[in-house]
């Protein structure tokens, strides 16, 4: 169907939700969401479950939230249960059931060994369905923020990353963030052309309810790209209390599935024919005239 003239100079698509049933998805992504404690064996577990609810639902990509292995009650439990890169429970348990399930998994964040001892790096580990890892981010914006009762300084726990991340796959090119992250919009410029952006996240109830939702469809719409975002949903051991609302939005905004609160899966079918036709109708990625992000 072809848009329809505006009353500006500016043309509008049909509303995507309709236009999506008519058009077949090529693939199902799916984001998790935990309210993961301080044993990352039970961690583990929980995801586990999670994941397959995802793969029977038809999944090929599937993403954990931040922090998926470990909410400790105190920020330096994450430093004391880190991994070498490629070594560790947590990673074995990606690459196994990445493997096992045939399907692409993303580790929205695992606690790695930092160049300080008393410091992580917060990075986001993308394996394939052979259970290969094909990529690393390590998380760049590091979290602050205090208004009352509520204090965090990731800076304190975790040395930041420095190079924007990008991959290939059978999805799309997809460009990998993490939570804080997506308050910065030039990082997603920095991407160039992507066709889903991955933020896995534990966004803070006060911080959440106030700017989540806003952001995310604003990454989605300003990029025109696919948004899959896996997220800490609940209350925790440690007495923190994560916003949830997981989601997967599309590349005109719209909400394709959510989850508010609790543990469970969003699941939703991606279509790049679709993405293309609404790049072509609106080329805002090729009218931009600053190019210093």
């Amino acid at each position: 169907m072809s848009p329809q003239p505006a009353s500006s100079s500016e043309r509008v698509l049909p509303h995507p939700e309709q236009k999506m049933k008519t058009q077949a998805a090529t693939a199902r992504i799916a984001g998790v969401q935990m309210a993961s404690g301080p044993n990352v064996a039970a961690n583990l577990n929980e995801a586990g479950r999670l994941i397959g609810m995802a793969v029977e639902r038809g999944a090929r990509l599937v993403a954990l939230p931040e922090y998926f292995a470990i909410m400790g009650m105190k920020d330096q439990d994450k430093v004391k249960v880190r991994e070498e890169e490629g070594r560790g429970p947590i990673q074995q348990f990606l690459a196994g059931t990445a493997r096992e399930h045939g399907i692409w998994l993303v580790g929205g964040s695992v606690p790695l060994v930092s160049g300080s001892p008393n410091k992580v790096r917060n990075s986001c580990l993308v394996y394939d369905d052979q259970g290969k890892r094909v990529a690393r981010y390590d998380k760049i914006h590091l979290f602050g923020f205090e208004m009352g009762q509520e204090h965090y300084s990731e800076e304190r726990t975790i040395e930041p990353g420095r190079e924007v991340k990008v991959i290939d796959s059978p999805f799309g090119r997809i460009g990998l963030s993490i939570c804080y992250d997506l308050r910065f919009p030039e990082l997603y410029r920095a991407m160039q052309d992507v066709d889903i952006i991955l933020i896995p996240s534990a966004f803070t109830e006060t911080t959440g309810k106030a700017h989540w939702e806003a952001l995310i469809r604003a990454r989605a719409i300003e990029n025109l790209a696919y948004v899959l975002a896996p997220a800490q949903g609940g209350y925790h051991v440690n007495g923190r209390e994560t916003h949830g609302d997981s989601m997967i939005v599309d590349p005109w905004g719209v909400v394709l599935d959510r989850l508010p609160r609790g543990s469970g899966v969003v699941v939703a079918g991606i279509n790049p024919d679709y993405m293309k036709r609404l790049r072509q109708s609106l080329p805002a990625l090729t009218h931009r005239t600053i190019h210093r992000c």
